[in-house]
């Protein structure tokens, strides 16, 4: 089905970061749409005020009727939804156009140039920071990111460039819907292995991907990964690094909370980039954002300003609360690598302060599979408080709880156990100089609560 012959879009799981977005594009363009999701939302509540017909039971007698038009209805979920879901069902025994999240952006980058952005961590904050850098430029661009942007208070840009920036999902082998025109990869540390099942597939997984970048392009890929990239003859390959590579940093100053740096690429070197969000890790997501825009036309002057202007994304090292008497921060880490990069982050702007964290694991085969790199991770923190691991789409796993992680903490870690019930106990009682929250799952519900009682405090 081609985008031209259809006149209503549903949506089975509306409310995600990722399916918004589309929502956001389908409404925009002029069509009828509408969906289901799990429970109401900030999210959900923004797409119904923008025109979306959304609705929050698993029943098809509350899909509207012009969605029910089968030659005229394109239906698109995501693959977190269940195969027992009833609407999905309907729509599928009854022959309408069904595709993946994934199947419809990879149409748009046959259709545009896709500037894609994948990686097993950093890709949302990566993807985001490209779109700014581009979209405040002479060059422009559209957007479909995998967080809220801070700079536009949405996670979906729409303008007339010819330029699609595209957060690249490797989950369920999204991606490989994908076509780019040019690709990062940010890094490819094994995960979702409920889906790979090993360490060698996820890999393949990404090796595949290489494969779709289309002759002419490029490939941006973080120095040494250990998958090894198989692009079709006519595709750059280009490496970058925090202080290697074709493009990397150069003299970097950190200090008086702002970090400054030189960008060195193939074509010379822009001094003086300032990041707007002055942690490290931005460093190496900023070459990356900035390798990709530089590549496709931005100039230096523009690459400076949206560095310099870049806000940052929702529960991407997102400050909540920062004044002389404490600081906290959410932040959507998920994976060993994600929170020690954040946890080194936040120890080298506060080297000389008390470092709790509130983790809230997600998925038990996640904690299966990883709990003692979570622990190392961790361990670079003073105090951990261990929330019930996040489920998500899984059932539990006989034997995996957060006391694995527990256990595995270094010696001389303050540790706690604790349930979704005591953490704003923590806000109010426990002693820190700087708190973080992590994890994927429902924490970030909390988030708002917990800022209330800091900033009283």
């Amino acid at each position: 089905m081609n985008l031209e012959d259809i006149k209503a879009v549903y949506f089975v799981g509306a409310g995600g970061i990722g399916m918004s977005a589309l929502v956001r594009f389908f409404l925009a363009k002029g069509y009828k749409v509408g969906g289901y999701d799990k429970t109401p939302s900030p999210l959900t509540e923004r797409l119904i005020e923008e025109g979306a017909l959304i609705h929050y039971d698993d029943n098809i007698d509350e899909v509207d009727d012009c969605f029910k038009q089968k030659d005229e209805v394109l239906v698109v979920y995501t693959p977190a939804i269940p195969d027992d879901h009833q609407e999905l069902q309907y729509f599928r025994t009854n022959g309408f156009e069904v595709q993946k999240r994934a199947q419809v952006l990879g149409t748009l980058t046959k259709s545009l140039k896709g500037l894609c952005v994948a990686g097993t961590h950093g890709k949302t904050t990566t993807s985001t920071m490209a779109a700014h850098l581009l979209h405040q430029s002479h060059v422009d661009c559209n957007a479909f990111l995998g967080g809220i942007s801070k700079n536009y208070g949405t996670n979906y840009i729409l303008s007339e460039s010819e330029y699609v920036v595209i957060e690249a999902d490797e989950f369920d082998r999204s991606f490989h819907w994908l076509s780019p025109y040019m690709t990062v990869i940010t890094a490819t540390d094994p995960d979702h292995l409920d889906i790979y099942g090993t360490k060698e597939a996820y890999l393949e997984s990404f090796r595949k991907y290489t494969t779709l970048i289309q002759k002419g392009g490029a490939l941006i890929i973080h120095k040494g990964l250990e998958m090894q990239p198989d692009v079709q003859e006519g595709v750059t390959i280009y490496e970058y690094s925090r202080s290697e590579g074709d493009f990397h940093a150069e003299n970097i100053r950190i200090g008086g909370g702002e970090i400054v740096f030189d960008f060195v690429h193939p074509g010379g070197v822009v001094r003086d980039i300032q990041l707007g969000v002055p942690v490290s890790i931005n460093i190496d997501n900023g070459i990356a954002a900035m390798a990709l825009a530089i590549l496709n036309g931005a100039t230096e002057d523009e690459l400076r300003e949206g560095m310099k202007t870049f806000a940052g994304v929702d529960r991407r090292f997102d400050f909540k609360v920062k004044n002389d008497r404490m600081v906290f921060l959410s932040d959507y880490a998920h994976h060993p690598n994600e929170i020690a990069a954040s946890v080194r982050s936040v120890r080298e702007i506060y080297a000389d302060k008390k470092i709790a964290a509130i983790f809230q694991p997600h998925l038990y085969t996640r904690t299966r599979d990883f709990y003692r790199e979570f622990a190392d991770a961790l361990s670079g923190l003073d105090a951990v408080y261990l929330c019930d691991i996040y489920p998500a789409r899984e059932l539990p796993i006989p034997g995996v709880t957060s006391r694995l992680i527990y256990d595995n903490l270094r010696p001389g870690v303050e540790r706690h156990l604790i349930t979704k019930a005591d953490i704003l106990d923590v806000a109010r009682k426990a002693d820190f100089d700087v708190l973080v929250s992590l994890g994927a799952g429902d924490i970030e519900d909390y988030v708002p609560q917990i800022t209330e009682i800091l900033s009283a405090k």
